[in-house]
């Protein structure tokens, strides 16, 4: 049977367990909502859903606590996304279980959320005496929050992106900080920072501005929001490079943070940023 968002254990009173299970996890499958954006066999777009999780502890074989941060990375093209608060019960379940060392526990992590995206997985942990090397930083673009726009619309409305394609193309990076949308089962607010670099067309800035206002009652995951983003801006505005990329607030101790591009730029840099 196929999972859905509404059986999974959002919105639902839930017993933290504090020992070793994998079986929280809740994978629900990517292309549902994809067929929604008429998105089938080959994907225009490649990329990488980067998690931090800050609430991340578990015991050595004395007893006494340990922590760390972990960062996952998934492929956009796995066929599974994970929900966010059966991924934050599954990384609890490791407060009170013994490990041999911190190896131990990234072996667990990969294999466990590889099995639920259903592919492979990159896991990496940073310990304390490693916290202070972690940096802090914001994404670059041309802000597009200091256009002084009326806006009457708050869902999607692709209809009103626009691009000159009577000029020449052009190659411009644009941040904005008011992206909001809910989550699709509880309808709390997920707020995000968003970046789109693009070449091609341009881009009208204030009906992109309006756009990503529109999905401030919108209720989608985080991931589908990205990709909505980017299929709705690939198919009005006709870019020949596209990249999006959303850092979202953190809740339950993780953040999600995914990315979708066109053309190759490597991956993006994993700076939390001043919101997260």
């Amino acid at each position: 049977m196929t999972n859905t968002p509404d059986q999974s254990p959002l919105g639902k009173t839930s017993a933290y367990q504090t020992q070793y299970a994998p079986e929280l996890l809740f994978p629900i499958p990517r292309q549902q909502k994809r067929d929604e954006l008429g998105l089938s066999g080959t994907l225009p777009f490649f990329g990488v859903d980067i998690w931090n999780a800050y609430e991340l502890s578990w015991l050595n074989m004395r007893g006494k606590p340990q922590v760390a941060i972990a960062t996952i990375t998934a492929p956009a093209d796995s066929p599974n996304i994970v929900e966010s608060k059966s991924f934050k019960l599954y990384l609890n379940s490791f407060n009170q279980t013994r490990l041999a060392n911190s190896d131990a526990l990234v072996e667990l992590l990969r294999e466990d959320l590889s099995n639920a995206f259903g592919a492979p997985v990159h896991v990496a942990i940073t310990l304390p005496e490693d916290f202070g090397k972690l940096k802090m930083g914001e994404l670059d673009g041309l802000l597009l929050d200091r256009l002084d726009i009326e806006v009457d619309s708050y869902s999607p409305a692709p209809e009103l992106l626009k691009a000159n394609h009577e000029e020449a193309a052009v190659e411009e990076t644009f941040v904005s900080h008011l992206l909001k949308s809910n989550c699709l089962v509880t309808g709390q607010p997920d707020w995000a920072s968003v970046q789109i670099h693009y070449a091609g067309p341009q881009i009208d800035q204030e009906s992109l501005l309006r756009y990503l206002i529109g999905f401030r009652e919108h209720n989608e995951f985080h991931e589908q929001c990205v990709e909505r983003i980017f299929t709705d801006i690939l198919r009005h505005c006709k870019p020949s490079k596209l990249a999006v990329y959303a850092r979202y607030t953190r809740r339950g101790g993780l953040d999600i943070n995914p990315w979708r591009a066109n053309f190759s730029t490597g991956k993006p840099l994993n700076l939390r940023t001043a919101r997260q």
